[in-house]
């Protein structure tokens, strides 16, 4: 299942489809040259639209709104944080560096660290083995460990969850380590576009958590003239990869 994930990816990234048009549409060439020419103009299209970025904030901004961080608190009640992992780079790129390497998610690893200082009887619990197909190295909490030991986070103060790959494994193998209670009320901590599948995924198996949303891509509204054709397409993967992903998980119950 998780290969098949992996594979599935390619759905979602446009780039991918602009260069599936190119390739077909130059294979045609010879036999059908009005179809080929039609193609690669078609993939054209596809590259400069997906550059225009409100489409996918628009997309974007519907996951996000759906489970917002609730305006008041009592932390007193919480036991602990859970933190999905998705916010450090590929282990190969903290190779031969001191410094923690964080992606564009950063958000996910630091939310957590002044609900920590607000409320000293919290513990972290990070969640996340290795997301990608044929990684090689430390595990994403292992990485994770060096960076909050970097911001003064105590060892017991901190579980880690090392053999997940996806989400449905964040929710099933965090629940199995020592000393974790899922029934007892926990913050969960990811991206805000994640919300609802992660939320659905760790209810469905049993936990009690609240949701604490963070990394927000998109605001109130999208200026209609920003246009970036890698950020727009980094949007569109990450919006369709999102939708795949729910999708996926209703039809296998998981959600």
């Amino acid at each position: 299942m998780f290969v098949l994930s992996k594979l599935l990816n390619v759905l979602t990234q446009p780039l991918a489809w602009v260069v599936a048009l190119l390739l077909l549409g130059l294979l045609l060439q010879h036999r059908w040259r009005r179809a080929g020419l039609g193609l690669l103009w078609a993939a054209l299209c596809v590259l400069l639209l997906q550059g225009w970025e409100p489409w996918p904030d628009a997309v974007l901004r519907r996951l996000e709104a759906q489970h917002p961080a609730p305006a008041q608190i009592d932390l007193s009640q919480y036991v602990g944080v859970i933190v999905l992992g998705g916010s450090t780079e590929s282990s190969y790129v903290w190779e031969g560096h001191a410094q923690p390497a964080l992606n564009n998610a950063a958000e996910r690893l630091t939310a957590a660290l002044p609900l920590l200082r607000r409320a000293p009887q919290l513990v972290l619990l990070y969640v996340g083995g290795e997301g990608e197909l044929l990684a090689d190295g430390p595990s994403e909490a292992e990485r994770a460990r060096r960076f909050y030991a970097e911001q003064g986070v105590p060892p017991g103060r901190l579980l880690l969850e090392t053999r997940s790959r996806n989400t449905y494994e964040n929710a099933l193998l965090s629940a199995a380590l020592p000393g974790v209670d899922r029934t007892r009320p926990w913050l969960l901590i990811t991206s805000a576009w994640h919300m609802p599948r992660a939320l659905g995924t760790f209810k469905q198996a049993g936990w009690n958590v609240t949701p604490w949303p963070t990394d927000y891509r998109t605001g109130v509204a999208t200026p209609w003239h920003q246009y970036s054709l890698s950020q727009g397409a980094a949007k569109w993967q990450m919006a369709l990869h999102e939708l795949l992903g729910l999708a996926a998980y209703r039809l296998s119950g998981r959600l």
